[in-house]
C-alpha cells in the first residue's frame, strides 16, 4: 500500500484547511474549510475542487470552526456523498455553523446586488441554506477515544484539542500487509490554562504529524485577560463611550460571558447591560450545557448559567433588535460575529462604530491577512464596509489573552510529549513568514525532519506498506 498526500488548503496559510489522504483506491479528506482572508485566497472557494470531489470517499472533521468546515456544503455540490466524522458536539456545531455561514452569503449577495457594490450583476453564495441541510444527513459524530473504522486498513481515534468545544486531535492508523502506521493530524491546539475548555492531550507517538502553526513564531502569554478587560470596559466608559468586541460565536463569546460575569460580581466593572448579539452564539451557548465533559468548568446546568449570566445579559435574537443598538450613546458592552470581521451583524455595528471617537473596538482574536480585522490591527485609517471607506475614530485596543491557540511555548510543549521523532513533520495552518520560522525552530529544538508544504503539492508518506 501506498499512502500520499495533497494539500488543498491550509498550506502557507491559516484558513481552507483540507489535506487529502489517498490509500492505494480509499480518499480520505481532512478538514474541508472555507479560504477567507486575502481576495486570491477567498477566489479558490470558487474553483473547481482541484480533484474529483466524487472519488472522495469519507471526510475527516476537526472541529467546527468554518475555515475548517465552511466548504462541506459546496463540495457536495461538487459530487461528493460520503460519511462525515466528527465529534459529537462538533456535529451540533456545524448545523448552527453552517446554517449561519450560507444564510450570509445569501444576505450579502442580496444586500450587495440592491447596492449594486458587486461587480456581477446578479452575485450568487457559494452555497445556500438548502445546500446546507444536505450535509447533515452525512454526519457521523463519535466520542472521543474510540477506534472509528473508516476503511478495512484505516482506523481514527479523536483525542481532545481544546480550543473549541469538540475539537479533536485526530489520529490516524494505517494498517498495511507488512505492517501499521500512524499519522497525527493536531487540528487546532488549545491553550494551557483555558479558562473553560481541557489543555490538550498528550501524543507520545506517531510517524507522521500535521502541527498547527497559528502562533508558531510568536509567544503570547495568557495573562489576566480580566485584568485587561476591566481597564479597556472603565476607560471606555469614562469616555462615556460603547465597547463593542467582535468575536467567534462559539468559544470566545462565552469566555467573554464567564470573564464579564466575575468582573461585575467582584464589581471590578459596572453592572452595565452586555449585549450578545450572535444568534450562533445564543445557540452555541446551549451546547456547553448539553456536553459538560467537553469541557472542564465543573458545575451543573444551573451554576454554569450563572457564571455566564449577568444581571444586565442580553440576548439579541432579532436583526431589528441588532439595530436598535446602533441607538446606544454610552455604557455598554456589545459582543458580536463574525470574529474577524469578515461578515455577520458585527459589520453594521462597526459601520456605524468606528465613526465615534468614545466607542472602543477591542479585536480579541487571531486575524487572518486580508481581513478587516487585521486591517484595523494595522492601524489603516479607514475600512471599506457595505462599498463604502468608513473612517477610523474610534479608539482601537488590541489584547492576545484570549486566544483560543496554542502559543509558540505551548505547542512546543505538547510536541515535547512524543517520545520518539516523527519521521516527518508538516507545519500547516499558519501565515509565512513565521511559518517558516517556526519550522526552522522545530528543526534546531526538536532537531525532526520538517517540511513547510505548498499549496497543491503532493507528497508521497508510506510505500509499500
Amino acid at each position: 500500500m501506498d499512502v500520499t498526500v495533497k494539500f488543498l488548503g491550509g498550506a502557507e496559510s491559516v484558513t481552507g484547511s483540507r489535506y487529502l489522504l489517498t490509500l492505494d483506491d480509499f480518499r480520505l479528506l481532512f478538514d474541508c474549510g472555507l479560504f477567507q482572508g486575502l481576495k486570491e485566497l477567498r477566489l479558490r472557494n470558487w474553483d473547481v475542487f482541484p480533484v474529483d470531489a466524487a472519488s472522495i470517499d469519507a471526510v475527516v472533521i476537526s472541529h467546527a470552526h468554518i475555515d475548517h468546515t465552511g466548504y462541506l456544503p459546496r463540495l457536495l455540490k461538487e459530487g461528493f456523498h460520503g460519511p462525515i466524522y466528527c465529534t459529537h458536539p462538533t456535529a451540533d456545531l456545524l448545523e448552527i455553523m453552517l446554517l449561519d455561514s450560507a444564510k450570509l452569503q445569501e444576505e450579502e449577495a442580496i444586500f450587495a446586488k440592491e447596492h449594486g457594490y458587486s461587480k456581477h450583476a446578479n452575485p450568487l453564495p457559494l452555497y445556500t441554506v438548502g445546500d446546507v441541510h444536505a450535509v447533515f444527513p452525512l454526519l457521523r459524530p463519535y466520542g472521543v477515544n474510540q477506534k472509528i473504522k473508516l476503511h478495512e486498513s484505516l482506523e481514527i481515534i479523536f483525542r481532545g484539542a481544546g480550543h473549541l468545544l469538540g475539537a479533536a486531535i485526530t489520529e490516524v492508523l494505517i494498517k498495511g500487509k507488512i505492517q501499521t502506521k500512524k499519522i497525527t493530524f493536531s487540528g487546532d491546539l488549545g491553550r494551557s490554562n483555558d479558562a473553560i475548555l481541557a489543555p490538550p492531550e498528550p501524543i507520545d507517538n506517531t510517524d507522521i504529524l500535521f502541527i498547527e502553526s497559528t502562533y508558531g513564531a510568536k509567544d503570547n502569554p495568557a495573562g489576566d485577560p480580566g485584568k485587561e478587560l476591566e481597564r479597556i470596559v472603565n476607560e471606555t466608559f469614562n469616555r462615556q463611550g460603547v465597547l463593542l468586541i467582535p468575536a467567534f460565536a462559539v468559544g470566545r463569546t462565552q469566555t467573554l460571558m464567564h470573564i464579564f460575569h466575575k468582573l461585575i460580581s467582584e464589581k471590578r466593572i459596572p453592572d452595565v447591560p452586555v449585549y450578545v448579539d450572535s444568534p450562533m452564539a445564543i445557540s452555541a451557548t446551549y451546547l456547553y450545557y448539553k456536553y459538560p465533559t467537553y469541557h472542564h468548568a465543573d458545575f451543573n446546568k444551573t451554576e454554569f448559567a450563572r457564571s455566564m449570566e449577568t444581571n444586565m445579559m442580553v440576548f439579541v435574537k432579532t436583526s431589528e433588535h441588532s439595530k436598535h443598538l446602533n441607538n446606544l450613546k454610552s455604557r455598554a458592552i456589545i459582543i458580536s460575529s463574525s470574529g474577524m470581521m469578515t461578515g455577520g451583524r458585527i459589520l453594521h455595528h462597526l459601520y456605524h462604530r468606528l465613526r465615534n471617537p468614545n466607542d472602543t473596538l477591542l479585536i480579541a482574536g487571531y486575524q487572518a491577512e486580508g481581513t478587516r480585522g487585521r486591517r484595523l490591527m494595522d492601524k489603516e485609517p479607514t475600512i471599506r464596509i457595505f462599498g463604502e471607506e468608513v473612517p477610523v475614530n474610534c479608539k482601537v485596543e488590541c489584547i492576545t489573552s484570549l486566544s483560543g491557540h496554542a502559543d509558540r511555548g505551548e505547542l512546543f510543549q505538547w510536541m515535547k510529549n512524543f517520545k520518539a521523532k516523527p519521521k516527518m513533520v508538516f507545519t500547516v495552518h499558519g501565515e509565512n513568514p513565521d511559518l517558516s520560522i517556526y519550522a526552522e525552530a522545530i528543526r534546531k529544538q526538536m532537531d525532526w525532519n520538517v517540511r513547510v508544504p505548498q499549496y497543491l503539492e503532493s507528497i508521497k508518506l508510506f510505500s509499500g506498506l
